[in-house]
């Protein structure tokens, strides 16, 4: 039995690890590399991963004309029937009584939803956030932060990256950290991460560029930019005790800059 805090005792001998199959992908609001907001096509992308969790950046909600003025994370949380957790990292009046303009992370989830909450990254320029929730498995919890870091400086991204490895304390159930973190995985600002978690690219099992056109890049796991991608800076970072079965790069189908990253977890269950 699982306590409200995530704190559960070790997995039993007999009882196997949880599967959970994670996305993450930068959405750029919907704009696909044609230009074209079209959050249909962003929406079959995401049903065909066929994911447990997916986390989302650069998501909208009423913030313009960009995104036609709607609220993305939840016409996407309904198209997939997924529970939505959401997280802003600009959040601004509309004149009037209109919907505020937002934008930031979202969480989308067949898992339940136990605990969700927004922290505000330090950093100067564009807002950024990180959205923490905790999700309950049949057996165990799953805690899972999502964000986008800074492409002001490598300085700025310390400071964020350091915030991020505190929210995640060790009394604390597994946990994985995903996102946009605009930087290589080895890069020096990221080291309070590799502290406390682990690549999850590094320990899959099985990886790969499954995007066929793509074959002399396998083994590679960049995903940014779309059309030619030669940046890993989506990643997934995981707890001691998590495993990762595989990890992939997904084809994105034009409907972003970026392309998502897939990987399937498995974590430890309680007694």
């Amino acid at each position: 039995m699982t306590d409200p805090f995530g704190i559960r005792p070790a997995p039993g001998p007999d009882q196997p690890p949880i599967p959970v199959r994670l996305v993450t992908f930068n959405t750029h609001h919907g704009v696909g590399e044609d230009d074209r907001h079209d959050l249909p096509r962003l929406a079959k992308v995401l049903a065909a991963a066929d994911a447990d969790v997916i986390c989302l950046q650069e998501v909208d909600r009423w913030f313009g004309e960009r995104s036609e003025d709607v609220d993305q994370a939840l016409l996407l949380s309904r198209a997939l029937d997924m529970q939505l957790a959401w997280g802003p990292a600009i959040d601004e009046p509309h004149p009037g009584d209109r919907p505020r303009r937002q934008y930031g992370n979202a969480l989308l989830s067949r898992l339940p939803i136990l605990i969700s909450d927004v922290h505000r990254l330090p950093g100067t320029g564009e807002p950024r956030s990180a959205l923490r929730t905790m999700l309950e498995l049949d057996g165990g919890t799953l805690w899972v932060t999502a964000t986008h870091l800074t492409t002001r400086s490598a300085a700025e991204r310390a400071e964020q990256v350091a915030a991020l490895a505190a929210l995640h304390t060790e009394q604390m159930a597994s946990g994985v950290l995903v996102g946009d973190f605009n930087a290589r995985p080895d890069a020096p600002e990221l080291h309070p991460l590799r502290e406390r978690f682990t690549d999850a690219w590094e320990l899959a099992e099985d990886r790969g560029d499954q995007a066929g056109w793509r074959f002399w890049q396998r083994d590679e796991g960049h995903t940014h930019p779309a059309h030619s991608p030669h940046r890993r800076i989506d990643q997934a970072w995981v707890s001691a005790g998590v495993t990762v079965a595989e990890a992939r790069v997904l084809d994105a189908e034009g409907a972003s800059d970026h392309l998502p990253f897939l990987v399937d977890l498995r974590i430890p269950s309680g007694v």
